[in-house]
């Protein structure tokens, strides 16, 4: 009777957390209904004690107090503006004087930065919109620094708008051609790879305009075909299919070239700089300082270069005018490769820059002068500067994010001119700000594995030093984004656990993870057995593994634990190559892409399947473009994996593009070894485990071909397995129905691979 009761109370008490629990749908899942909020296009005014920000309907730009978070006025309003004929706009952009803003609308995507849109100009004073040009949409327009003009690209042209003469429109540059040369905008692999699109700048004195021509007519060009398809039905394409043909540069071959040219408004003279720059040589990066000459003009143009190999960066300082140029710094990678320049990697400030560099084997911040002298150490130690946030020119004050606490976490901190340093954030879990111009305030966005992405306002001075949600709500903080249902909904009672995890592998190398385990689940005890699946990306400088919400593929771990409730463990490791570990720990992959990383994450299956709890046999593996390489890589690795998921794969080296395949990899003809063992295609008849692979068919990014090949390779093999294509769909796999549609059917063949047999 004993028995008999305890086994009738723990029922009654698994019934009661099974009725309290949220079962999830996976329908909301993918569409994003579980996804954190958070404040978007916020942009910190000149005056330092506000911010402006988009509202929730978008119809309007509103100026918020830092101090109070409440609103204190509307800069624009789509009710209440003469000329304006739309109700909702894309985005805006402020004049530095802030009297005038450019609202964008009609947005059209190209690639993943890059679109067009029909920009009007809007009077702050008087209330009046009209259109920046009737000549078509625009691209990366900006305001000169005196808020006098506006300069756009058009049809890879460079305009410019002068406020003051009737917004008279002007043409720049006249030899701009798509798929042949380009003006003061990026070109795709540029785009992609080096994070930007505009490719232009205004002299600080507002007198000048420096931008970068990018000649592309000798890059090879790539197509792949468009079809009538549906969400949205390309009509031009009704009875006969289409293609979309643009440069793409693949390892080895050639790339745009690129020269540095700057236009005199005034004058109307067009000069082109003379930069020392080897052949085959990028500029990622130009920009105007704030350094006068002798008869007071802001002429000094800086121009960062990198060589091929990109292990090498110089800055050099040049004279817009005279067109000389200076080599002021040289920076030379330890091992491997710089890391890619950013706008966070050089950070322009008043007389000088702030650089991120890994030469001490971490990533730290160096402040230098315009000349190329070292002002300052900022930051030092066995750890890694992950943002530079900004910097106080009146105390001298620098402010930073960084993993000093542990590599899966991230915290904010002020460091003096006297080198010491105060934490601004509590080091638990993930910290990131938006800081006002002045320094004195910043909007702080925290969360941790099981807190949800939360929003406060804080002072510099007297930060609180919240790790959670709770702790702001004791402290009266004012809470601009809370989130807290989804605490409920994700990590309330009754929901699958989830938890960090490290262990040692074979090779004696420590890895960190996470996973979500469900109800009940014991993996101490083999009492009952569960299939394990594993999510990673494992790129280069990557990581997957962090102590914040936004684990998992959607952020929160929403779809991880979906899967959890249908009965799977799921686990991330992130292995060597990743990032926030060392320069030592993220380069061992250097020229031989995929095969520690493989070996990594057949170690971590291994690992899994030595518990109690975990059926061995049932350990599957999935990922999304360099994750869905390492899937097919760790199923070609070891016969540990019964099952694996590869989405948009880049399944060889040699068809992925130039800049980023040669920053780890060097060319085919310097590394033709490490192209032949990093090639999944090679690897296609050790492939183990039944396979799902997925590909849009409109992938700029990475190719179509990738799959296609590799799935010719697997039939030659005499290997079975299991293809999914998207009609006119692009790297990200969406639109329509069509992220659910991918969503069922990997949940469908997971659920057949590992709860079903």
């Amino acid at each position: 009777m004993k028995r008999l009761f305890s086994i009738l109370s723990a029922l009654a008490v698994s019934t009661a957390v099974l009725a309290s629990a949220n079962v999830l749908d996976l329908k909301s899942v993918a569409n994003y209904g579980f996804y954190a909020r958070s404040l978007g296009g916020v942009k910190p005014l000149a005056d330092g004690e506000h911010y402006a920000q988009i509202s929730n309907e978008r119809n309007a730009i509103l100026r918020f107090s830092f101090q109070t978070g409440q609103v204190v006025d509307t800069l624009f309003s789509t009710s209440n503006c003469r000329g304006c004929d739309f109700t909702r706009f894309d985005g805006y952009i402020l004049s530095p004087q802030e009297d005038k803003i450019l609202i964008q609308t009609k947005t059209k995507s190209i690639y993943r930065r890059s679109f067009t849109a029909e920009y009007y100009l809007y009077s702050v004073a008087n209330k009046k919109m009209e259109p920046l040009s009737k000549g078509g949409p625009q691209q990366v327009p900006s305001f000169s620094p005196d808020g006098k003009m506006i300069a756009f690209v058009r049809d890879n042209n460079l305009f410019l708008v002068k406020l003051m003469f009737n917004n008279a429109e002007s043409q720049i540059t006249t030899d701009g051609v798509r798929n042949e040369v380009i003006n003061g905008h990026a070109d795709w692999v540029y785009e992609e790879e080096f994070s930007m699109n505009s490719f232009y700048e205004f002299s600080a004195d507002s007198k000048m305009i420096a931008y970068v021509k990018s000649v592309e007519k000798e890059v090879p060009e790539y197509s792949f075909p468009m079809f009538k398809g549906l969400a949205p039905s390309l009509q031009d394409y009704d009875l006969y299919p289409g293609a979309y043909t643009y440069k793409y540069p693949v390892p080895g071959v050639k790339n745009s070239t690129v020269t540095v040219h700057t236009f005199d408004i005034k004058s109307t003279v067009t000069r082109q700089v003379d930069v020392p720059l080897d052949e085959d040589g990028y500029i990622p990066r130009i920009h105007f300082t704030d350094m006068k000459d002798a008869e007071g003009n802001q002429n000094q143009l800086a121009i960062v270069t990198l060589n091929r190999h990109q292990d090498r960066m110089d800055i050099y300082m040049g004279n817009a005018r005279s067109t000389v140029c200076k080599l002021i710094l040289r920076e030379e990678a330890n091992m491997g490769w710089l890391n890619e320049p950013t706008y966070q990697d050089i950070e322009w400030i008043e007389n000088g820059f702030v650089m991120q560099s890994e030469r001490t084997g971490h990533n730290h911040l160096y402040q230098y002068d315009l000349n190329g002298r070292l002002v300052r150490t900022l930051t030092s130690g066995n750890w890694e500067v992950t943002r530079f946030c900004g910097f106080d020119p009146k105390t001298g004050d620098a402010y930073y994010e960084s993993c000093e606490p542990s590599p899966l976490q991230r915290a904010i901190y002020k460091v003096d001119k006297k080198g010491r340093k105060t934490a601004i954030t509590a080091t638990k879990g993930t910290h990131s700000g938006i800081f006002s111009k002045n320094m004195k305030y910043f909007i702080h966005s925290a969360s941790a594995l099981d807190e949800p992405s939360f929003t406060v306002l804080e002072t510099t001075a007297k930060p609180l030093l919240g790790a959670t949600l709770d702790d702001y709500k004791a402290k009266h903080a004012n809470i601009l984004v809370s989130n807290e249902h989804l605490k409920t909904q994700l990590t309330g009672e009754g929901m699958p656990t989830r938890e960090f995890f490290s262990f040692t592998t074979a090779d004696g190398i420590t890895l960190n993870g996470w996973m979500v385990k469900p109800v009940g689940a014991d993996l101490q005890s083999s009492a009952k057995q569960y299939p394990v699946l594993l999510y990673q990306y494992s790129g280069p400088d990557s990581q997957s593994v962090t102590d914040s919400w936004g684990n998992g593929f959607f952020g929160g771990l929403s779809y991880e634990t979906y899967l959890a409730q249908q009965g799977i463990v799921v686990a991330c490791v992130d292995g060597r190559g990743t990032g926030f570990r060392g320069e030592e720990f993220k380069k061992c992959t250097y020229l031989k892409l995929g095969l520690l990383e493989a070996r990594d994450q057949a170690e971590t299956a291994r690992y899994l399947g030595s518990l109690p709890g975990i059926d061995a046999k049932h350990i599957a593996i999935w990922g999304w473009s360099y994750g869905g390489f390492m899937t097919l890589m760790a199923m070609s690795e070891a016969p540990v994996f019964c099952a694996g998921i590869a989405v948009a794969p880049p399944t060889c080296w040699r068809y992925y593009d130039s800049v980023y395949t040669e920053r780890f990899m060097r060319t085919p003809g310097e590394n033709g070894e490490g192209y032949s063992t990093a090639s999944a295609i090679a690897r296609a008849p050790k492939l183990e485990g039944h396979l799902l692979l997925v590909h849009g068919m409109a992938d700029d990014n990475v190719h179509f071909r990738n799959s296609a090949e590799y799935a010719e390779a697997l039939v030659q093999a005499d290997k079975q397995f299991e293809m999914q294509v998207y009609t006119n769909r692009n790297h990200g796999i969406s639109g329509g129905n069509t992220r659910y549609h991918l969503f069922q059917r990997m949940t469908n063949f997971l659920n057949r691979e590992l709860l079903s047999k």
